[in-house]
């Protein structure tokens, strides 16, 4: 059988202080549609950039990691491969690393689509909606621009609406 492949736009990166608390691992995805102007990693649009890395060896790494207390899924978009990011998150889970993504859909959007709702059941916290240049703010924690939110995803599960994370908190005070 065929190793699952997915396109990155980089190694596995260690030791993020920034894409959520702790000492995260961040994988990096290859490929968005969204095209944000002022976007931070315009780099990562073009889905056919990047390299193929196998799923099961991230999955390796990860798990034997001693020090990392989270990862990310960043991007690129992280949702336009959440087939191969659905085994690599639940691998993180069950090591109890806090799972984070970014993606420049919305929760509703997520939720809309049945397979980009099965990995977004297994995050911990959703950093939604797109970059936009006009609500950009240097002085917000774990988000880029004002739009956007940073939700707690079982809560909102549970609630069935979204329900924000107490990592956005502080930002609301900014706005």
């Amino acid at each position: 059988m065929p190793k699952q492949m997915i396109r990155l736009a980089s190694p596995l990166q260690l030791d993020s202080f920034v894409d959520g608390p702790g000492v995260r691992m961040v994988l990096w995805t290859q490929g968005c549609p969204h095209h944000c102007e002022g976007c931070h990693n315009p780099q990562t649009h073009d889905p056919q950039q990047g390299t193929l890395f196998a799923v099961d060896d991230l999955i390796e790494q990860i798990v034997h990691e001693p020090l990392q207390t989270g990862l990310t899924f960043s991007g690129g978009e992280p949702f336009w491969q959440s087939d191969k990011l659905i085994p690599i998150a639940k691998a993180a889970k069950e090591k109890g690393l806090s799972l984070w993504a970014y993606s420049g859909y919305t929760f509703e959007q997520l939720m809309a689509d049945n397979e980009k709702k099965r990995l977004l059941e297994l995050l911990d916290v959703l950093v939604d909606g797109r970059f936009v240049m006009e609500q950009k703010d240097y002085r917000l924690k774990f988000k880029g621009s004002r739009n956007q939110r940073i939700i707690d995803v079982p809560a909102s599960f549970k609630e069935g609406k979204v329900i924000l994370s107490a990592y956005d908190a502080d930002n609301q005070k900014l706005q």
